[in-house]
């Protein structure tokens, strides 16, 4: 009898062992203009592996100076293509995994329902108090937003009413908090099941920037790491895609 015990838990140890060494912690990097898609994507994700995933969220740009000195990341969602481009041509990524995840879409946003966006008409007026972006120097769609700017020939018209936030979700929270009347924020941040959550929008036409194609990379450190492997061909499936769409997201074959 007791050495069927013995057996019985040393089957379980053993068992206990092969999931272990199976199911690994995989840690993200990504744009913070993906917050939500991320967040939903992971919950699948981890619902139907074995796997664990940690995920932190910020500016490209910032995420970016952190890999470049030393930060333990095993893939990085970027909100541009340049960084990731910057990351293979460093060889810090494992080659060929580099692809677009994304095509991001650009909004003027303000929580006044009562505040007419169309056209961005109300920039030109200037009857505003604040303009909300991201850094251009940080933030790809603080680039698309100057880009926008640019090319309804507001951009120095309006500069002294631009607040700066470190990304496109502090961009938003200027907005959200009335710090700012309104502001250039990510369309799949104020879309709640295809439709504007609240306030008035418009949704920048995607000929008055560059498109906001976003990559990912595989970190070489991940190289070992099935999870990092696994979670690439999840996020490349039909189920996360559906995801990403309903986000207000294009995908690059569109």
């Amino acid at each position: 009898m007791n050495r069927l015990i013995i057996r019985i838990l040393l089957s379980i140890t053993l068992l206990m062992q092969s999931v272990s060494a199976q199911a690994e912690l995989l840690t993200l990097a990504v744009a913070s203009n993906f917050t939500a898609a991320m967040n939903e994507i992971v919950e699948q994700f981890e619902a139907g592996t074995e796997h664990s995933v940690r995920v932190s969220y910020g500016s490209s740009g910032m995420i970016y100076a952190q890999i470049i000195n030393g930060a333990p990341f095993d893939i990085f969602f970027s909100a541009d293509q340049e960084k990731p481009q910057a990351l293979e041509d460093a060889g810090m990524i494992l080659p060929s995994t580099r692809f677009t995840y994304a095509v991001g879409g650009l909004a003027l946003w303000s929580k006044n329902a009562e505040l007419d966006l169309q056209n961005g008409e109300i920039l030109r007026h200037g009857n505003f108090n604040r303009l909300a972006l991201a850094n251009p120097r940080l933030a790809p769609y603080g680039i698309a937003a100057v880009e926008t700017l640019q090319h309804l020939g507001l951009d120095e018209s309006t500069r002294h009413k631009w607040v700066l936030g470190e990304n496109i979700s502090q961009a938003l929270q200027f907005v959200e908090t009335r710090n700012a009347d309104l502001g250039f924020v990510s369309v799949s941040q104020i879309l709640d099941q295809g439709e504007v959550r609240d306030g008035s929008a418009w949704l920048v036409p995607a000929d008055l920037h560059s498109p906001i194609r976003q990559d990912a990379v595989i970190l070489r450190r991940a190289e070992q790491n099935p999870a990092a492997h696994a979670f690439i061909n999840f996020i490349q499936g039909n189920q996360a895609s559906s995801i990403i769409e309903s986000f207000g997201y294009r995908l690059d074959s569109e």
